[in-house]
C-alpha cells in the first residue's frame, strides 16, 4: 500500500509534502520539522539533503519516514521522535524520564556563567552541582564552558541518571561529572560553588492544561511542582543554601510570575539577592539567583 510519504517522491518533493501535511495539522514550525524528519529518515545531514534533492526515496526509507510524520502528526515532538535534542549548541540524547531540554532553560546557563564570570575561586577546581538533573544538559553545558571545573547532577530516577551518564561520556565530560540518585541534594556533602537547578513547577492543577507535545510526552515527575508550584523549591533551596561555598550561587529555573516567589524563599533560607532575575526571549523572567554571603 502507498503511503504519503512513498517513494514516488524525490527527496525535496517529499519534504516539501511532509511540511504541508504538518502545517495543516497545526505544526508550529512545519518546514523545519519535515526537514529533520527527512534527514533523519534518509540518514542525511542538510548538505545531504541539498545535493541529492532529485534522489527518489528507496521503498524502506518512505516507510521509515511515513512512521515518523505519523507521530509528529499526533503532535510527538521532533526531539522525542529522534531521541536527540539540542540545548546550548550541543546534542542530548533523551529517555521517557527526561525533559526535551528547551531555548528557555538556555537562561539559567546563560546567567550562571555571567556570575562565575565575577567570581573568583583560588587554589582548587570550580564545583558545581545540578539537582534535577534529568538528561544533565544544564550541568553538561557548565562544565563544556568552564574547563576546569567538577559536577554533580543528581536526580530521582536512575532512567534519567543513565542517560546523563550516556550524554557526559558522549560530549567528552565523564571524567569532570559524577551523577547521585536522591532526592534534590540531599544525598551530597561539601561545598559548591555553583548550584542550578530546574525543577518541576507546574502546579498540579495546571498540567492537564498544558500543551499536547508536554503534558503527554515529557515525565510528570519532571513537571509537577505541587498544589502551588513551589513544592520542589522549598526542598532544595535549603538545601542548597547549606552546601554553598561562602560567595557560591545558587540558579533556578522559574515559570511565568513565579521570580518574586523564588527570591523569597532564597531570602528565608538565608542567600541574598544581588541582581535581579534573568529574562527569556519571551521577557519572562526565567533565571533566579541568590549568593551565599562570605562571613
Amino acid at each position: 500500500m502507498a503511503t504519503n510519504s512513498d517513494s514516488g517522491h524525490n527527496i525535496e518533493s517529499a519534504r516539501r509534502a511532509l511540511a504541508a501535511r504538518l502545517q495543516s495539522a497545526g505544526v508550529e514550525q512545519p518546514a523545519l520539522d519535515a526537514r529533520l524528519l527527512v534527514g533523519a529518515a534518509l540518514g542525511l545531514d542538510l548538505t545531504g539533503m541539498i545535493t541529492q534533492a532529485a534522489r527518489y526515496l528507496a521503498p524502506e526509507e518512505a516507510v521509515r519516514l511515513e512512521g515518523y510524520a505519523q507521530r509528529r502528526l499526533a503532535h510527538e515532538p521532533v526531539a522525542r521522535i529522534l531521541g536527540v535534542g539540542e540545548f546550548w549548541g550541543l546534542p542530548f540524547r533523551l529517555s521517557e524520564a527526561t525533559l526535551v531540554p528547551r531555548p528557555d532553560t538556555e537562561t539559567v546557563v546563560e546567567l550562571t556563567l555571567e556570575i562565575f564570570r565575577e567570581h573568583t575561586i583560588a587554589g582548587r577546581r570550580p564545583r558545581i552541582a545540578d539537582i534535577g538533573t534529568g538528561s544533565g544538559a544544564i550541568l553538561l553545558a557548565l562544565l563544556h564552558e568552564i574547563p576546569d571545573a567538577y559536577g554533580v547532577g543528581t536526580d530521582l530516577s536512575l532512567s534519567a541518571l543513565g542517560t546523563a551518564k550516556g550524554n557526559a561520556a558522549a560530549l567528552g565530560l565523564a571524567d569532570r561529572a559524577a551523577f547521585v540518585a536522591c532526592s534534590y541534594a540531599a544525598a551530597l556533602s561539601g561545598l559548591f560553588d555553583l548550584i542550578v537547578s530546574n525543577p518541576p513547577y507546574i502546579p498540579s492543577a495546571e498540567i492537564p492544561k498544558l500543551d499536547i507535545e508536554v503534558r503527554v510526552h515529557d515525565p510528570h515527575l519532571a513537571l509537577d511542582g505541587g498544589n502551588d508550584g513551589y513544592d520542589a523549591y522549598r526542598a532544595l533551596i535549603p538545601q542548597a543554601a547549606g552546601l554553598l561555598a561562602p560567595g557560591g550561587a545558587l540558579v533556578v529555573e522559574a515559570g511565568q510570575g513565579q521570580a518574586r516567589n523564588i527570591e523569597t524563599l532564597m531570602t528565608a533560607a538565608g542567600l541574598s539577592l544581588d541582581r535581579p532575575p534573568k529574562a527569556d526571549l519571551g521577557g519572562i523572567p526565567r533565571a533566579v539567583s541568590a549568593r551565599k554571603m562570605p562571613p
